[in-house]
């Protein structure tokens, strides 16, 4: 697995897979990137460059753990690019990691020729995702013999009185089956530190991000799944505003995970925008 400096000198590691264009990718987590697979497939199209985060799959522990914070985390995109001798990039974040690519592009607009964010979190632009929104969303899948006791744990959830996430697990995927289970167990965080410091103060400044955004000059396309309660599609409708060229898709069926639930829809999606 090839590995690099960042600009503190820790070590970090990504995979490659497939020929073409290069396409980076983020995920999210922050968790170890071997649960975003080859995409669905993606890697018969483009590149992907698939990055550890720091302290994350096989990427080394940093020294300072504050390095664990999104906006630094930045950083390491860059150093990734200067390493792969690239002079802009193609770019995809998932999950959390879209708040790390959004503010590699906020920070870097002229190294960033394609931005894919996908079922992306946006804390780094301030968008509120509200109990009422994913309750809204939980109610489309009301007919999945699951429902009953995983929309019972989200009440709870949302009215402060429950802590059983796992229990709706079923509500961030459009299909409950092996394979969904398996994603969700590869993309669990292990690393509780890069957990806790992601979003520690000072990560986000969404007033600034969002004014930066304005002025950036790449194609951005936002991915959202029709099912998702991570990322409902009305707030990533929201997101999409943002940019000054930015295409919105919402994939039917899909919840958190789109190339698990639907490869081809998706590869079919990605593969043209990033060509």
């Amino acid at each position: 697995m090839p590995t690099f400096s960042a600009s503190d000198g820790t070590r970090l590691a990504y995979r490659t897979a497939g020929d073409g264009d290069p396409v980076i990718c983020v995920p999210g987590g922050p968790a170890d990137s071997t649960y975003l697979g080859d995409l669905g497939g993606l890697s018969a199209h483009h590149r992907l460059i698939v990055l550890d985060l720091r302290g994350t799959g096989r990427s080394a522990l940093p020294d300072d753990t504050s390095t664990y914070r999104c906006d630094r985390l930045v950083d390491d995109i860059e150093a990734l690019r200067v390493h792969l001798g690239l002079d802009t990039i193609r770019l995809l974040g998932h999950s959390a990691g879209a708040n790390v690519a959004t503010q590699y592009a906020a920070r870097h607009p002229e190294r960033v020729s394609r931005l894919a964010l996908v079922t992306p979190g946006m804390r780094a632009v301030g968008i509120d995702i509200t109990g009422e929104m994913r309750r809204e969303l939980a109610q489309l899948r009301k007919a999945e013999p699951w429902f009953p006791a995983a929309y019972a744990a989200l009440e709870a959830i949302t009215e402060g009185r429950g802590s059983d996430w796992e229990a709706i697990d079923p509500f961030f995927c459009g299909r409950w089956d092996a394979a969904a289970r398996e994603n969700l167990a590869a993309g669990r965080p292990q690393n509780q530190d890069a957990v806790a410091h992601f979003g520690a103060e000072g990560a986000f400044d969404p007033a600034a991000t969002r004014a930066e955004l304005t002025a950036g000059a790449a194609r951005v396309l936002l991915l959202a799944g029709e099912f998702d309660m991570n990322s409902p599609p009305r707030a990533v409708a929201e997101f999409a505003g943002l940019f000054p060229d930015a295409s919105l898709v919402v994939q039917p069926g899909a919840g958190h995970y789109p190339w698990v639930d639907d490869a081809r829809r998706f590869v079919a999606t990605t593969a043209a925008f990033f060509a």
